[in-house]
């Protein structure tokens, strides 16, 4: 597995071209996931540095279960694995976004809709269901 360098300084960090990502408190980063042919938001997760690398190296994503405590290949008892089409990493690298193309079933929730985000908050702050 990759060993994930710190940035020496602020510029090596927005503008160099080494990965370096800046995990949080917990060893994690941000991550949103969204259909490569759609732009549709199908989830936030976590990773830690074992996931990121996986998910670079496998090109099928993997997260960090905070309620589990352990690495979570997605899709791998669901079905609903994520090819990755591309990886991108934000300006102070501590959010990643990855493009997937969900399979099996073509889901990403493990409510059984397409979007983790199926829910509108109303102006009275009732929840709606658009899946």
């Amino acid at each position: 597995m990759t060993r994930f360098p710190t940035a020496p300084d602020k510029h090596a960090l927005e503008r160099g071209a080494e990965l370096a990502p800046r995990f949080d408190a917990n060893g994690l980063i941000a991550a949103v996931a969204t259909h490569a042919d759609t732009g549709e938001v199908l989830m936030f997760a976590w990773m830690d540095a074992e996931a990121l690398e996986r998910t670079i190296a496998t090109r099928e994503a993997h997260y960090f279960s905070r309620s589990r405590g352990e690495l979570w290949h997605k899709g791998a008892t669901s079905g609903q694995i994520q090819k990755v089409e591309e990886i991108r990493i934000d300006c102070d690298q501590d959010a990643v976004w990855i493009k997937v193309r969900p399979q099996g079933d073509g889901g990403a929730c493990h409510v059984g809709f397409r979007s983790c985000f199926y829910r509108v908050i109303g102006a009275d702050g009732a929840l709606e269901e658009r899946p």
